[in-house]
């Protein structure tokens, strides 16, 4: 038989660059099309969790609408392990906090339509010197698969001579291996520019520090001082440019409800939607107010987040403490968000005709003076007019005022 070597030779590469690509391809794509929504028991409780409290959370999750709003994972942050694996280096749940186990838990959450998350560190030891992963990838991946675990948060704690790199890429990997679609959040802080390489990696990365509670800045916690709400925001414009369907940047959890005014939740709780940033929930559930509830299940608001065309706000005009961010929406639809950042009510009058909005990330174009549009305020819950006439609004100190604007 006549085999061509040129033929030959650029078959092999044809095969050694599909070899090449489907390895690195190593997600589960199908996940997380949209932002992730959930709750995580971390900013609330820490490692202060046991399966009564957290069964009763389970069942507030459902009854107070958040299921219904569109949360869909319950995440078990740090503290849910023994403090040693066992003799065939397993993890073990803790017996005294889980006396029915991990599976029999993850079974319970299961059974009220919500989906199981779960908690690791790429280090040795996880931030609260619990077990860590480091080395134990593929066992530990097969063991949350056999659990039923649909999402792994892995944080960045005792990683001392650690490719971050390498490490997330390895627990990625094991997460394909072990054959269970799980989402997985890159927790290491945005410390190695994670948006730059971690697209096929995970579905998820934090790209900062993590969060506090406090609008404008939080209180130092011993030698270590959490970041606020606008320091978070502050950090964002520069790389939505790498977030999408299936791969956002993730500014941390959700603080509303732990303690903030109302005006600031409801203003942190926008510019996260405004973000397209994943929908943590991290308050106490039990003991939420009405207030808390209509923040975080207001499903105008989160249908900001939710859009399907999965691009990021940008700041586009700041004067005197006022910032307007824009987000553009699939069927050539916006959102914009007025923020005031000063101290003090400002009255905003806004001329639309003055202004061609353009974003070159989602190739969009707005230019009112050539088109109309309807405004609708989505904590207001009304139509207040069109974009030919000038927008006067009042807005507190601290506050946002949220439009969807729609031909």
């Amino acid at each position: 038989m006549n085999i061509n070597p040129l033929k030959t030779a650029l078959l092999t590469a044809l095969i050694c660059i599909i070899a090449a690509s489907s390895s690195f391809a190593q997600k589960f794509e199908e996940l997380a099309q949209t932002p992730p929504m959930g709750w995580n028991s971390w900013n609330t409780f820490q490692t202060r969790i046991d399966e009564p409290l957290l069964k009763g959370m389970v069942d507030t999750y459902v009854s107070s609408g958040m299921r219904d709003a569109g949360y869909t994972y319950f995440v078990l942050d740090d503290g849910w392990m023994s403090m040693e694996r066992d003799k065939d280096g397993n993890l073990v749940a803790d017996p005294k906090k889980f006396p029915n186990g991990m599976k029999a838990f993850s079974d319970y959450v299961h059974s009220k339509g919500l989906k199981f998350g779960i908690y690791n560190c790429a280090g040795t030891k996880t931030c609260a010197g619990y077990p860590g992963t480091r080395g134990y990838e593929y066992q530990d991946a097969r063991l949350y698969a056999s659990w039923g675990v649909d999402y792994l948060k892995f944080d960045w704690c005792n990683t001392d001579g650690i490719n971050a790199i390498e490490a997330y890429k390895t627990m990625s990997k094991a997460i394909k291996a072990a054959g269970r679609p799980m989402i997985f959040s890159l927790c290491e802080w945005g410390s190695h520019n994670p948006w730059r390489w971690a697209k096929d990696v995970g579905q998820l990365w934090r790209s900062t520090g993590d969060i506090g509670v406090g609008f404008e800045k939080t209180v130092s916690q011993g030698n270590w001082t959490p970041l606020s709400v606008l320091n978070i925001l502050d950090r964002q414009d520069s790389i939505r440019q790498y977030a999408g369907p299936g791969h956002w940047n993730d500014p941390d959890m959700l603080e509303v409800g732990n303690g903030m005014k109302y005006n600031e939740d409801k203003a942190h709780f926008s510019l996260w939607c405004m973000l397209a940033a994943p929908l943590m929930a991290g308050n106490d559930l039990r003991k939420m107010s009405d207030q808390t509830k209509a923040i975080l299940t207001n499903k105008d608001i989160i249908a900001i987040d939710q859009d399907s065309l999965g691009v990021e706000a940008f700041r586009y005009y700041t004067f005197d403490g006022i910032e307007i961010w824009v987000k553009p929406l699939a069927n050539n639809e916006l959102a914009i968000c007025f923020l005031n950042r000063s101290d003090h009510a400002q009255t905003v009058s806004y001329d639309w005709k003055n202004h061609t909005i353009s974003d070159p990330v989602s190739k969009t174009s707005f230019d009112f003076s050539q088109a109309t549009y309807k405004l609708r305020d989505l904590w207001g819950k009304k139509d207040i007019g069109t974009t030919s006439k000038v927008l006067v609004q009042t807005i507190p100190s601290d506050d946002v005022l949220v439009l969807r604007l729609s031909r």
